[in-house]
């Protein structure tokens, strides 16, 4: 099974010129790209970057699984440490998103720093990014030999048949341990993927290496 690759480029760019001449130098990776849901419709992409827990109703400024799935989306990055963190979202609330997320067919990435964020009822059906929280936007990532420890930790919990990504300052440099050395299927990318040619060279390193 190939890698799967997971872009997430938060709060960038600033207009959709910026967007789209980013898209165009990354698209042939086969990446899932996440961008802001405001470019969403003119690039046409798999991912998004969140998404409430309703599918219409009186939620000013939310965004329903329902819109993204009538727009092409497929993937749904969910409880991303940022989330957390500046909006307060707290265990229940995701497992509210997941199970809306997963009610309407979408594919929720869900993302957790430790094993206490796994919906104990929701297990199936669902792909896990371990995101070590000293490791998000400082450049700081966690060793492949830490990071191993926690795939295996997730792994008893979810079963084998869960993907599991790690994020969380990847590089060309260290991607490719993470597969390799930690045994973890894919990567979910932040900073790295707003940059072509560092974004490329990740997804050669992990899909083309010997």
């Amino acid at each position: 099974m190939k890698p799967l690759i997971v872009a997430n480029w938060k709060m960038n760019p600033s207009s959709l010129a910026e967007a789209k001449k980013l898209f165009k130098a990354v698209k042939n990776t086969k990446a899932i790209i996440c961008p802001p849901f405001v470019y969403l419709s003119a690039l046409r992409v798999a991912g998004a970057q969140d998404c409430f827990w309703e599918d219409s109703g009186a939620y000013t400024g939310e965004v329903s699984p329902l819109m993204l799935k009538n727009m092409g989306v497929e993937y749904v990055i969910i409880g991303h440490s940022e989330r957390r963190k500046y909006f307060k979202e707290t265990n229940e609330i995701i497992e509210k998103k997941l199970k809306a997320a997963l009610k309407i067919g979408l594919k929720p990435i869900l993302c957790i720093d430790k094993i206490s964020q796994i919906p104990p009822d929701i297990k199936r059906n669902l792909i896990i990014a371990y995101e070590p929280l000293f490791a998000i936007g400082t450049g700081k990532a966690c060793s492949p030999e830490r990071a191993k420890k926690m795939r295996l930790a997730i792994r008893k919990v979810v079963g084998s048949k869960t993907p599991i990504l790690y994020g969380g300052s990847v590089n060309s440099q260290n991607a490719r341990g993470y597969l390799a050395q930690a045994g973890f299927q894919g990567l979910l990318v932040g900073g790295a993927s707003l940059k072509p040619k560092e974004f490329i060279d990740i997804i050669k390193k992990i899909c083309y290496a010997e």
